[in-house]
């Protein structure tokens, strides 16, 4: 005997449950989006919520807001939403000026910038202009030429 609220069923058409398939077996897509997918196509199957949450890993109250949210908004539902965070404290324009920098100039007495005098030259900390040039793949210590010894063996 079934007890609580009756839920309402989830309807696939072959084209929503292709996709959901496609997600629910990949290995690309982030962890939670293939939980969810997994989640409403047992929801589907008429599995109850109980043991979906059990098969899932997921608590009940989870299993019934992404039911609900699928119902309500559709695969698009199914995506975790924006989370508030902190604010960013480098600005598009500094980053701007220090990729500017590192690859239009050199520093005095120097061949080419390296972290410490490009943080005291943009007054970011050196922990910043690394993490910015990592971001872009940036190494202005390799050079990207070979040249050829001229001592003769």
């Amino acid at each position: 005997m079934i007890t609580g609220r009756p839920k309402p069923p989830i309807v696939l058409q072959e084209e929503e449950r292709a996709r959901l398939n496609a997600i629910a077996h990949s290995r690309s897509f982030p962890h939670g989006l293939v939980k969810r997918a997994r989640l409403v196509l047992m929801a589907a199957e008429g599995v109850p919520n109980k043991r979906i949450a059990a098969d899932i890993d997921l608590s009940s109250q989870s299993v019934c807001k992404w039911r609900q949210r699928y119902l309500e908004q559709g695969l698009e539902g199914l995506h975790d939403e924006l989370r508030a965070g902190r604010p960013r404290s480098i600005s598009d324009e500094k980053v701007a000026t220090v990729l500017r920098k590192t690859l239009k100039s050199k520093p005095k007495d120097a061949t080419h910038w390296s972290i410490r005098p490009m943080a005291r030259e943009t007054h970011l900390s050196p922990a910043s202009i690394h993490r910015i040039w990592r971001a872009f793949g940036l190494q202005p210590h390799r050079q990207r030429h070979f040249k050829l010894s001229t001592v003769l063996c």
